[in-house]
């Protein structure tokens, strides 16, 4: 069995279609996103209509959230005032522009999906198995690891919200951050998502790294009203 398996796309419809074509040509027999549909790149919307077009099942980002209830803020991390500032007028730009019918979308996202592929049980969630919004970086100890797996109660997990890419194998679990297709925080611009491949109790992982005009959305950023800052990072990986 191989599934595709990206999230955090974040209104970046270019960077979806190279995601999706991807899965396509590497003829994957699932494909799922982890969420967060909207916020930073204008295209809330056309993603959310894209998904819903293209069957692809997936999971109930923090963003989508937020943005479905219309809540005051999107559970975002920020690191100082200016990026505060930043992301509070990209989220109330986001909610501003959402239809009602992409906010029914998000809100009927699941929190989380589970299904067992050969002899591996499998979980997709955005952030953790019980918070969206918890940022499960890379550098946790194992015991952290090891808790997430207990409250998953799954062999592999995927997930994403911090927006980088890894994967660690503890005890027998494995754990797999699918990065972002529309707004990487890893130093490269370039669309990310993960492929699995599982025969028997086999997982087999890739990460695939995506080009696409990252300049037409960059622009499209700053002409649709959203702060030129979303345009640099996107330009930066960042």
């Amino acid at each position: 069995m191989r599934i595709a398996v990206f999230g955090d796309i974040h209104g970046n419809i270019d960077a979806l279609g190279a995601a999706y074509r991807a899965a396509i040509e590497r003829k994957t027999d699932r494909i799922y996103h982890l969420g967060d549909i909207g916020g930073y790149a204008p295209f809330v919307n056309e993603v959310a209509e894209f998904l819903a077009e293209h069957n692809i099942e997936g999971v109930q980002g923090n963003y989508d959230e937020t943005v479905g209830k219309d809540k005051e803020h999107c559970g975002c991390r920020h690191e100082n005032e200016m990026q505060a500032e930043m992301m509070g007028l990209g989220f109330n730009w986001t909610k501003k522009r959402a239809t009602q019918k992409t906010k029914e979308y998000l809100l009927s996202l699941p929190f989380r999906i589970t299904f067992t592929c050969e002899d591996v049980n499998i979980a997709l969630f955005h952030a953790t198995p019980t918070k969206n919004n918890l940022y499960w970086t890379e550098d946790r100890d194992n015991g952290f690891f090891l808790r997430m797996a207990a409250k998953a109660d799954a062999d592999v997990m995927v997930y994403g919200h911090t927006h980088k890419p890894y994967r660690k194998d503890i005890g027998g679990k494995v754990f797999i951050n699918a990065g972002s297709v529309g707004k990487p925080r890893d130093g490269d611009s370039r669309a990310c998502i993960v492929l699995l491949e599982i025969k028997g109790r086999t997982v087999a992982s890739e990460f695939l790294r995506l080009p696409y005009d990252v300049e037409r959305v960059a622009s499209a950023i700053v002409k649709n009203g959203l702060p030129g800052y979303f345009a640099d990072m996107l330009r930066e990986g960042r």
